[in-house]
């Protein structure tokens, strides 16, 4: 027989258990950790980055920063990590000074003004400079200058309405449209310099390495966002004369994403392709090269149809590119000789085509990079690069930090790119999520989770959301599919404008011929099908419920349209998007009618009336991108027509993603909630009148866990009553639920006498001969093994009693005070004039959990005992003891000591 121990996971107090409860829950989604802006110190030693967390307190997540140290190692992963940074405050884009003996960073302190400054020897964050109006995207250069993009303050009109209290907002107020500029700062002498004159505001900026040469893009309207006019304009600037050349004019779509080459001769930067480049339309990703010389410009030869897929990072005076490549992307070096580059391969060995590099060391040796596919969570790596003949090679290496590490003990869906033929019978991938409990052979529920955009992908890299929380569908025994449906990113400019004045018929044709796909190979059930999605998402979901009304048992849809004669005006985007996707506006003449019909075509709202899939709706009011009252038309037609259950979730104050902790797990939840109840049939109604922590709760889970008989605690098992226990962890070993009660005693001693009120009170002052003859008795009426806890299980159970004493039976809380040690003499001779018992019926107060178990008084009522070296020894605290959490074992005297079993598996 194996052996168990009782374990406590060291990550969270108090949670005894053999192993951590595996599953998912929905906090899961919204606790996680991530890592991101990187950098290298200049001597290639350290590495400074900011971890995004949820703080509850403020309903948001924020950031603080880490610095690990490459040259030392580490105990939770390969290198020591230093946290740098805790409070309240978001702490974010930190850079390393010249001589890498300072991290200076933004913050939310001091209402983000300040520039902020710390020694990578330890101390607290100081203020280095407050700025009039706050700074952002700060850039470090010729070792003491930062550059950075900054407003210019309030001027006398935004004075004066701040005075008069005045908050109308002047819709798209060209008049009063305001310009942010480019300033830099010497760290040494503290002197600002303004460095651009520029009329309009900032878009995007880039400096030379040297700090000579910037390049500048700029906003020249309020309703740009919207219609995407007028054409943005471009700058190059020379830092050192304060001169300028506009660049870029009306050749490209979008440039953007510039940097510069090392040698500071030139930048790239990338453009779209498109068919429609007046309406701002998705396309494909070029890479393009400009010498600062004479601005000659030279497409870098990708010679790849899908062109980019995730942008480029300068490596000295290369580009280190990712290509378009369906559900993953390709990582590529383009060589730079002169104006002409060759692409050479960057082999990662099996983790090619799921990496994602973040930032190189200044020699260029070595890499950080995440690493991920559906079914691993990301890691953060970082491994040496070296170049070859034939192109780079980057080594697995080491995990730099590793983060969420509970994670690693729930089971994570298996997943697989899949094809199948959809619209025009041309090819559609997407990835498959299996269950956790797949059984080859057997159907199971499909939820179909659609991405938004429509110009975006689902990779095969880890994805776990509040807007798709995966894993607690799969944990949930359903499928999940993800289709990159037609009108796809990163499947080439055909495949991504195959939907443009053809929006909807392409996209569910994909999605329903995927649907058959699996149905076909007897993977799921079809009698079983849900739908998902967010933004476009949720558009796709709320079309196939008007066009197959009875094809799916549940709809959730978040932030998505319904109407798009009132979107086009509504939106954020509005214009660019519908000019693009149903060509032209609402009110053109089109097929002899004096308006645009595409619009009511393609607007579900006209045919909600089909609608029979329980549907549920989430909005948040301050949406600009999917119009917050898009959210209300839907609903609203849905209650009306009365065919369908039908809720909806308005977010207040929340934009098209929602920011709130809060808000997240509301989201989660409600979603989840409404697959179990009409997908997955398993939803129970919470009582809305319980809580599930008041007394009455407790007194129903302590009744629960005691079996009784004639008003006594215990199980019967063979004619006997015996001790009742509970697992800790599936296939685990049992813990009692109470102390042994002198009624379950007494089943084996009849001459144990006691006063009749006190049966379910615990046995006390019994001998080790008592204890020992009745575990063997115990053993040989139920045939199975009950011990005592052993001396590692004694000293982890004693921690949790700590934690729980001051709460349960014992002298803390006959106190009614928070004591300390010097009130104990005075309390016990208190006590010592007692003449009944502090003694009480088990299960008196609130119990805890041990892994899956609940147990009761552990922290009090009865010491308990258990063997050590042979011998009997006690862990816990009696009614009559202090419970002192910086003691060790507690002496209690036998009269109040009893004992607890444990049952071992089989």
């Amino acid at each position: 027989m194996k052996k168990y121990y009782l374990l406590i996971c060291g990550l969270c107090v108090g949670l005894f258990t053999y192993a951590q409860n595996n599953s998912w829950k929905p906090n899961d989604v919204i606790n996680q950790e991530s890592a991101s802006s990187f950098r290298f110190s200049p001597n290639g030693q350290m590495v400074v980055w900011v971890k995004r967390r949820p703080y509850k307190k403020k309903d948001r997540f924020i950031n603080d920063l880490y610095l690990t140290r490459l040259n030392v190692k580490g105990k939770k992963s390969g290198y020591k990590t230093i946290r740098l940074t805790r409070s309240d405050a978001s702490d974010y884009s930190p850079i390393f000074s010249s001589d890498g003996e300072t991290i200076y960073f933004l913050s939310s302190r001091a209402k983000g003004k300040a520039l902020w400054g710390m020694s990578i020897y330890g101390g607290e964050p100081y203020k280095v400079h407050t700025f009039a109006n706050n700074p952002s995207r700060i850039q470090l250069r010729n070792g003491n200058t930062l550059f950075f993009v900054s407003g210019e303050g309030a001027s006398l009109y935004e004075q004066e309405l701040r005075k008069k209290k005045d908050n109308v907002v002047v819709v798209e107020d060209q008049e009063h449209m305001k310009a942010n500029r480019v300033f830099s700062f010497d760290l040494k002498t503290r002197q600002i310099t303004r460095l651009t004159d520029n009329r309009y505001p900032i878009m995007g900026f880039a400096v030379s390495k040297n700090g000579q040469w910037m390049v500048t893009s700029h906003r020249l309207s309020q309703h740009f966002a919207s219609d995407g006019k007028p054409r943005p304009t471009y700058y190059i600037w020379n830092v050192k004369n304060g001169t300028k050349i506009e660049i870029l004019k009306d050749t490209y779509q979008g440039p953007g994403n510039f940097q510069f080459t090392e040698n500071n001769q030139g930048f790239y930067f990338t453009s779209t392709k498109s068919s429609d480049p007046e309406w701002g339309g998705a396309g494909i990703s070029l890479l393009h090269y400009m010498t600062l010389k004479d601005q000659k410009i030279t497409q870098v030869p990708l010679n790849w149809e899908w062109a980019l897929g995730g942008g480029y990072d300068v490596m000295g005076n290369d580009a280190l590119v990712y290509l378009a490549n369906g559900t993953t992307r390709k990582l590529a070096l383009m060589k730079k000789q002169g104006l002409s580059w060759k692409r050479q391969e960057v082999d990662a060995g099996k983790m090619n085509e799921h990496i994602y590099v973040s930032q190189l060391s200044k020699d260029k040796t070595k890499a950080i990079y995440s690493y991920t596919t559906a079914s691993l969570p990301t890691q953060y790596r970082i491994g040496a690069l070296k170049a070859g003949r034939k192109g780079l090679t980057l080594a697995a290496g080491t995990e730099l930090v590793k983060l969420n590490p509970a994670w690693s003990k729930k089971k994570t869906a298996r997943s697989e790119v899949v094809k199948w033929k959809g619209y025009k019978n041309e090819e559609v991938d997407g990835i498959l999520y299996y269950p956790h409990n797949y059984q080859q052979g057997k159907k199971y529920p499909l939820v179909v989770a659609i991405h938004g955009g429509p110009s975006a992908s689902d990779l095969d890299r880890w994805s776990f959301r509040w807007a798709y929380p995966l894993q607690l569908l799969t944990q949930r025994g359903a499928f999940v599919l993800k289709p990159n449906y037609h009108g796809s990113s990163n499947h080439g400019q055909k495949f991504v404008e195959s939907i443009k004045k053809n929006y909807y018929e392409p996209e569910l044709e994909d999605i329903t011929k995927g649907i058959d796909f699996l149905a076909n190979k007897g993977l799921i059930d079809k009698d079983k099908m849900g739908v998902m999605g967010w933004s476009n998402g949720a558009i796709l979901t709320t079309m196939l419920t008007v066009r197959f009304p009875d094809m799916f048992k549940a709809a959730a849809a978040g932030a998505g349209d319904v109407n798009w004669t009132s979107d086009f005006g509504t939106c954020r985007f509005g214009v660019t998007f519908d000019q693009s996707y149903f060509g032209g506006a609402p009110w053109d003449d089109v097929n002899g009618k004096k308006y645009n019909e595409a619009y009511i075509i393609k607007s579900p709202l006209f045919e909600l009336e089909k609608v029979k899939t329980p549907t549920i709706i989430f909005h948040g009011s301050n949406d600009r991108a999917v119009p917050r009252d898009q959210g209300w038309e839907y609903y609203r037609a849905l209650q009306q027509v009365g065919k369908t259950k039908v809720r909806f979730l308005w977010f207040p104050g929340q934009p098209h993603g929602l920011q709130k902790l809060t808000h997240q797990i509301r989201k989660v939840k409600e979603e989840l909630a409404w697959f179990d109840q009409y997908l997955f049939k398993t939803y129970e109604k919470p009582n809305e009148s319980f809580k599930t922590n008041s007394p009455l709760a407790m007194l129903l889970k302590k009744e629960k866990a005691a079996a009784q008989k004639n008003g006594v605690y215990g199980a019967m098992a063979n004619g006997i009553l015996v001790p009742e226990v509970m697992p800790v962890a599936k296939d685990s070993i049992a813990i009692g639920c109470f102390e042994v009660t002198n009624a379950q005693y007494q089943a084996f001693d009849g001459k144990h006498a006691f006063p009749a009120p006190q049966a379910n009170y615990p046995v006390v002052g019994l001998n080790t001969s008592k204890i020992n003859a009745y575990l063997s008795w115990l053993n040989k009426k139920t045939g199975k093994k009950y011990r005592l806890p052993n001396e590692k299980e004694a000293k982890m159970l004693h921690k949790k009693a700590q934690k729980l004493a001051s709460k349960e039976n014992s002298l803390n809380y006959w106190a009614g005070y928070k004591i300390t040690i010097d009130d104990v003499p005075g309390l016990q001779k208190k006590v010592a004039k007692v003449k009944s018992t502090l003694l009480m019926n088990a299960g008196t107060f609130k119990g805890a959990k041990l892994g899956k178990a609940t147990v009761y008084d552990l922290g009090g009522n009865a010491a308990e005992c258990y063997m050590k070296g042979g011998k009997m020894a006690t862990y816990g605290f009696s009614a009559y003891d202090y419970a002192d959490a910086h003691a060790g074992e507690v002496t209690t005297k036998p009269e109040y000591v009893g004992f607890r079993v444990v049952l071992e598996a089989k």
